[in-house]
């Protein structure tokens, strides 16, 4: 299993031990989930070019001998339209209370237009920031010194590292500069556990990848993924999959003509996992409408929201 119980420190580390929660924050499309799946080296938060990917808060463990790190990806900072997208604002807002060190990761390109309540939070927060400016891979000298200027004039006690998260351009000094910062402190989990999501989880996860992938417009994000079988076999992986959508016109989208679309995204998916889980994939979609999903808070809790 991926996933584990509620953290309890363990008791027999090392007095020195360093540990601590490491929680990444920023608008969306700016590279917070390339950076989680870099600083942890396991794929663990999808990545499309797409807004709001990131729809829940996701884990990721990286132990040593004497640290543990709690890297936290949240979905993108936005001024929320529906009740979903509440929901996933509650996940970064927990994020600000729990923190024992600020990953802010913006981008070359980037206005800065982070939410003025979360600007505000920082500018006021005693907890170390390291401000990431992402993309330089892409940018030029010039439009990375202004960048520096201006977030050192909004947040002047942030320690600020220029990055490429594509590239792993100074992924190493992040590391070093985080396990510098963390409170000393014994580890939360299992030096053998690198996240907190199940099996089920990236299974619906890579699913929905691929739906952003592959449809435009709002029909991705009309989309909830729903893992109701997973059947882990020595050798194959058997698991039985519900795409719901809000709308019959979406679900005719969504499996296009004559199952073209809906065979593609699942050729797709079953590829993703065999290289996640290592095994055979034996994968079943079905799209099924579940109306107004969205706005409906008894699905979105039973949906991890």
């Amino acid at each position: 299993m991926l996933n584990f119980t509620a953290p309890k420190r363990d008791q027999n580390m090392a007095e020195k031990h360093k540990s601590g929660f490491v929680n990444i924050i920023g608008c969306p499309n700016v590279g917070k989930s390339t950076l989680m799946n870099a600083l942890v080296g396991e794929r663990l938060s999808i990545i499309t070019s797409k807004a709001q990917t990131t729809r829940h808060r996701i884990m990721g463990i990286v132990s040593g001998e004497d640290y543990q790190i709690v890297f936290s990806d949240t979905p993108g900072i936005i001024k929320p339209l529906y009740r979903l997208q509440e929901k996933m604002m509650q996940f970064v807002i927990t994020a600000f209370t729990d923190a024992d060190l600020f990953l802010l990761i913006t981008d070359v390109f980037e206005d800065i237009q982070l939410e003025e309540s979360y600007l505000a939070k920082l500018q006021k927060t005693d907890t170390p920031i390291l401000l990431l400016i992402n993309k330089i891979d892409i940018a030029t000298q010039l439009q990375l010194e202004e960048k520096l200027l201006a977030w050192k004039e909004k947040l002047p006690q942030a320690e600020i590292i220029a990055i490429s998260a594509l590239e792993k351009f100074n992924i190493d000094k992040i590391m070093s500069r985080i396990i510098e910062k963390l409170p000393d402190g014994n580890a939360y989990y299992s030096k053998e556990e690198f996240t907190d999501r199940s099996e089920r989880f990236f299974v619906s996860e890579i699913v929905r990848e691929k739906i952003l992938l592959n449809y435009k417009k709002e029909i991705p994000y009309s989309v909830e993924v729903v893992v109701n079988t997973f059947k882990e076999e020595e050798k194959i992986i058997k698991t039985q999959v519900d795409i719901l959508v809000e709308r019959d016109s979406q679900k005719g989208i969504i499996i296009g003509d004559k199952g073209a679309a809906l065979k593609r995204v699942g050729v797709q998916a079953r590829k993703d996992l065999e290289t996640f889980f290592k095994k055979q994939i034996f994968l079943e979609l079905f799209v099924k409408v579940d109306k107004d999903w969205r706005s409906n808070d008894t699905r979105l809790k039973n949906f991890g929201y």
